[in-house]
């Protein structure tokens, strides 16, 4: 039976990759849908890249724009950004030193290729961080935030539960979708560990780029599998934990 799959910030950290594919028993029937930021963090995103690219060869994937993404597409085009260097650019910097040109140019056609959102027919979002334009996100006046909003969870964690969906009062950017998944911002920021909903919007971030695991939510079950956190993978190395 195909599932539908959506899985979190991976953040460079492909043994967790690994881990998480043998514990959900992923296979060439399900739909993979990816929240975006592949890179940055542990110390293989080159190889996180090359194994996206590899399986999308064989397996049904969609793969979502991350602000980190976007962030190595930029240096590897030739821009310099100080503050990508210090929020997990460094460790990818030092990966990229033994990666050869053609390889590069794969890794920026992947990037360049990838979506800044994907709603399906059921009118389920599927972004990396949110949107803010109160008609959704097809209406956003700047495209970008689709990838580094942070208010739209914000908004969903303050959200009085109590308030109606019919309501007035309710916030209207969480009336137009059945569902949005997201990563971006670390459940662990409010003492969760597992993929967590607030409202409509499911964060499937679980912190995998620090402290935590990776992980991936059936859409339709709700059912999740997780990696070890990742420092227990890479006990020789600090991740963003910096």
């Amino acid at each position: 039976m195909e599932r539908t799959l959506v899985i979190g910030d991976i953040h460079g950290g492909l043994r967790a990759v690994h881990q998480l594919f043998q514990r959900a028993a992923i296979s060439k029937n399900d739909q993979l849908i990816f929240l975006g930021d592949y890179v940055d963090g542990w110390s293989e995103s080159p190889d996180v890249l090359d194994f996206l690219i590899d399986l999308n060869t064989t397996h049904q994937c969609l793969f979502i724009r991350g602000n980190h993404d976007d962030l190595l597409r930029e240096w590897l085009l030739g821009k310099d950004n100080e503050l990508w260097f210090q929020h997990g650019g460094e460790s990818t910097i030092k990966a990229y030193e033994t990666v050869s040109a053609d390889r590069k140019a794969k890794h920026i056609a992947f990037l360049t290729s990838l979506k800044n959102y994907h709603i399906d027919n059921e009118n389920r979002l599927f972004t990396h961080a949110g949107f803010t334009n109160l008609h959704g996100i097809t209406h956003e006046h700047y495209p970008r935030l689709a990838f580094w909003d942070r208010t739209l969870w914000e908004l969903a964690v303050a959200t009085d539960k109590t308030i109606p969906v019919e309501s007035l009062l309710y916030p209207k950017r969480l009336s137009l979708y059945k569902e949005v998944y997201i990563g971006h911002t670390p459940v662990t920021k409010i003492g969760e560990t597992i993929p967590t909903q607030m409202a409509c919007v499911w964060n499937v971030d679980t912190g995998a780029a620090f402290k935590g695991c990776l992980s991936a939510l059936d859409i339709q079950t709700k059912q999740f599998w997780q990696s070890d956190p990742l420092p227990q993978l890479y006990p020789d190395e600090l991740g963003r934990n910096k």
